[in-house]
């Protein structure tokens, strides 16, 4: 459950790829540096290969004792913590919303309000508001 609110959190089990602003990547947006140590020397912008890892790195963080501190350690925010921690809640207690979740749309911020972007949206590189609308209309 843990690590699917993550995934969830992190890119939309994936839809949202790219490097972040602070250098994090894949689907579980992992630091290289950090991927190096607990990816077992496997791709980082696998979702199946990021999924063990993080579960690793959750591992070797004590999460089995103490899982918000695990968590803070993946991603240093009591915000995230907290959504990661709910969102895990409502799937280990209600299965089903895991698919909603998974179905859900995903909306991005811009200078031109708020952009659906499409399942599949892999551009790595800014790209102008105006021109993605432009090829892209809402």
């Amino acid at each position: 459950n843990y690590l699917a609110a993550i995934n969830f959190v992190e890119t939309a089990f994936g839809r949202i790829a790219g490097v972040s602003t602070a250098g994090a990547q894949g689907p579980m947006q992992f630091m290289p540096s950090t991927f190096a140590a607990y990816g077992a020397g496997s791709d980082i912008n696998s979702a199946h290969d990021s999924i063990l890892a993080a579960g690793r790195f959750l591992a070797a963080h004590g999460f089995a004792r103490d899982p918000d501190s695990a968590l803070y350690r993946y991603n240093n925010s009591d915000r995230y913590v907290r959504a990661v921690s709910q969102y895990a809640a409502v799937i280990a207690a209600h299965p089903d919303e895991f698919s909603g979740y998974y179905l859900w749309d995903v909306y991005y911020k811009s200078t031109a309000g708020d952009v659906v972007l499409p399942v599949g949206y892999i551009a790595t590189a800014p790209i102008p508001v105006e021109e993605y609308l432009a090829t892209h209309p809402q």
